[in-house]
């Protein structure tokens, strides 16, 4: 049996399920950017408010959109959009058939008719988790007038067109709210992205602009709330594994994407006005009234620290986060880094960061969660300045070492360098891998020249950094290393320097 609403009723009993009926769900969310994170996070918390409101609760059904690859939306419609969260501890794993999700979609599809569903007066909330690189963002997070997704959705909306990028949609649905009188949806961004919600107000009123629709654009900036968010869990791919032990946890019913992810969950939600779910129902999400140092935490400490274990773990042949972290030399420079160059500006007392800092890696360490690091080593461009550059250039201005920092950037340089040469056997994803790559095989032997060109990218570094020649000179060395030594005993001599 495929799992679906009739095997509701033949799961085991160990098996969490809804409390609720989901054939009676409305949607009242639409979410863009259907994947294993979103429904680690916002659709399991979903399901805890559904749960906790009774009848109330069967108002906030999310309807979800796949922005790039239609699979994962069509394998949900055909079970019914329910599938199975597999928490995973250490040595143990517990199942949850979640079923929040109403209505799964793609943005490819003209009949979906996104615009139309976020000017519903049903949808009161619209979320997002389309990645970093899908808002398509310069080093100092404006929209990017010149990226191609972007100037293909200026076309479609001069043709009538419906939009396929994040912001083409919402400036489109919006468009259609203001026009009709209506109340606009809260837009929650819940990706990776520096004061994520000031920044997709920004990225969205930009697009309006570019577009020729100045008044909208003046209407969103003054009515439409955009509330930064602070979202983490650990969640890796779904491998063959993850559907095996899906299967064997569900009593032989079958579930074709299930999704693993560790037992922390944390959700950070800026206050707004309006309806909205009990979120808090589920622990770990909580409503403030400012996000960001729960935000810089996170994206300096966690992602920051994610970035150096991938790619420094993928040189020294590591091949996923949890190897990584316990590796006994890159861990220790990697706790280092998190601790002493990645918590600048981070406004918490010494023994908390210090807390946190552990738990982190033991998070990171956990080896029941396969996180790749070819994974977590994507779109580096999209990422490098509000996780590695911001720290770092606080850093340099205090005088304080950056000795990570630059380790990061150079292992980031190596992966372009060794794959130009066909000589990684990890793939990159990028949207600026051909120019990065062009670098490389430009300057194949001059590492000078290559730390030169790559620090040169404000799109990707911003300004240029404090001490930028010095910076330049150990980046270089470093990469000259690489060249000529095992990439072990680069490690060990930085990690006897700590």
């Amino acid at each position: 049996m495929r799992l679906c609403r009739e095997a509701l009723a033949h799961l085991p009993s160990h098996v969490y399920r809804p409390d609720y009926d989901v054939s009676r769900l409305q949607p009242g969310i639409v979410h863009l950017g259907c994947g294993s994170f979103h429904r680690a996070h916002q659709v399991t918390a979903t399901q805890a408010a559904i749960n906790a409101m009774g009848e109330k609760g069967l108002r906030w059904g999310i309807a979800t959109t796949a922005m790039r690859r239609p699979e994962l939306v069509r394998q949900l419609a055909r079970q019914d959009n329910l599938f199975t969260l597999l928490t995973r501890e250490p040595h143990d794993t517990t199942a949850s058939v979640i079923g929040s999700i109403t209505d799964s979609l793609f943005a490819g599809d003209p009949e979906a008719n996104l615009a139309g569903r976020i000017a519903d007066p049903r949808t009161r909330i619209v979320t997002l988790t389309v990645t970093a690189s899908g808002y398509y963002l310069t080093a100092d997070n404006r929209l990017d007038p010149e990226a191609d997704a972007i100037l293909a959705d200026l076309r479609r909306l001069d043709e009538d067109q419906p939009a396929r990028t994040a912001t083409g949609l919402l400036v489109q649905g919006l468009a259609q709210v203001r026009a009709g009188g209506g109340v606009p949806p809260v837009i929650l961004c819940c990706d990776n992205v520096a004061h994520n919600g000031a920044t997709l107000r920004r990225a969205v009123t930009d697009f309006a602009a570019l577009s020729g629709r100045d008044a909208l654009a003046d209407w969103i900036e003054a009515t439409v709330q955009f509330p930064d968010t602070m979202v983490d869990r650990i969640t890796p791919t779904t491998f063959a594994d993850d559907i095996a032990d899906a299967r064997r946890l569900l009593g032989g019913i079958e579930d074709a994407v299930p999704v693993p992810a560790e037992p922390w969950f944390e959700w950070i939600i800026g206050e707004f006005e309006g309806p909205r779910p009990d979120w808090e129902a589920h622990e770990g999400t909580q409503f403030v009234p400012d996000v960001a140092v729960f935000e810089r935490a996170k994206l300096q400490m966690l992602n920051g620290t994610h970035m150096i274990l991938a790619y420094v773990g993928g040189l020294a042949g590591l091949t996923t986060i949890a190897e990584a972290a316990a590796d006994p030399v890159l861990g220790p420079i990697a706790a280092h880094f998190m601790r002493n160059e990645q918590s600048a500006g981070v406004e918490l007392p010494a023994p908390r960061l210090d807390r946190y800092t552990r738990n982190l890696m033991k998070r990171f360490r956990n080896p029941a969660i396969v996180h790749q690091v070819e994974r977590i080593g994507r779109n580096g461009s999209a990422k490098m300045a509000a996780r590695v550059i911001r720290p770092m250039r606080e850093n340099l201005l205090a005088g304080r070492p950056v000795t990570g920092a630059v380790l990061l950037i150079a292992s980031w340089i190596r992966w372009f360098a060794l794959h130009e040469q066909e000589a990684l056997e990890i793939s990159i994803t990028d949207p600026r891998a051909k120019s990065l790559r062009l670098i490389c095989a430009e300057a194949r032997d001059d590492h000078r020249a290559q730390a030169e060109a790559f620090l040169a990218m404000e799109e990707v570094f911003g300004p240029p950094l404090p001490r930028y020649d010095h910076i330049v000179s150990e980046i270089a060395a470093l990469l000259h290393r690489f060249d000529t030594q095992e990439i072990r005993q680069v490690l060990a001599d930085l990690a006897a320097d700590i």
